[in-house]
């Protein structure tokens, strides 16, 4: 076989790679969000499935920003992001490597642990989570509710009840006050 025979087969599946490559990449971009980095609800939700279904110990989280709009009306859409991407890593951060943390959109967030053992515990999120942002030398005070739910209290361990109960968990502590976690 000559040069231009080994070339002219090869270019078809070089493109073909290439190609494949690119659309892999968007896709992967497309399940993270742009602004943290953390998985989207797609992402997030096709992974925490698996992980809920084969983790008996898992516990399910979502994280609600409290009075967020009032950082964006007072200190710009910029001091937000500032305060979202705070948000996402001390999330991220809590999970380690035995969950996997989201950005549900706007100011929600969730996570899946595996085995919260391996976690510093909720009240030690809560307090990271409430820790302030300097953004341009402003100090922008962050609230945030955490509502969980145990895979061993659902009597069917699918995703869609256990974030329920962590959203019933979570209004239940934002009624008794901001900076609260059930």
């Amino acid at each position: 076989m000559d040069t231009q025979t080994i070339a002219a087969a090869g270019l078809p599946a070089l493109g073909w790679a290439l190609h494949g490559g690119l659309l892999w990449r968007r896709l992967a971009t497309a399940r993270r969000d742009p602004l943290t980095g953390l998985h989207t609800r797609a992402g997030w939700t096709t992974r925490a499935e698996h992980l809920l279904a084969k983790h008996p110990g898992a516990l399910v989280l979502l994280v609600d920003l409290d009075d967020f709009k009032t950082i964006n009306d007072t200190h710009g859409h910029a001091a937000g992001d500032a305060v979202l991407t705070a948000t996402a890593q001390r999330l991220a951060d809590w999970c380690g490597r035995h969950g996997i943390a989201a950005r549900l959109g706007g100011d929600e967030f969730a996570a899946i642990v595996t085995d919260p053992g391996h976690t510093a515990g909720l009240f030690a999120l809560r307090i990271a989570l409430d820790e302030p942002v300097t953004h341009h030398g402003h100090v922008l005070p962050v609230s945030a509710s955490v509502g969980h739910c145990h895979r061993d209290r659902l009597p069917v361990p699918v995703l869609t009840d256990a974030l329920s109960a962590a959203d019933a968990s979570m209004y239940a502590a934002k009624g008794h006050g901001r900076r609260n976690t059930r």
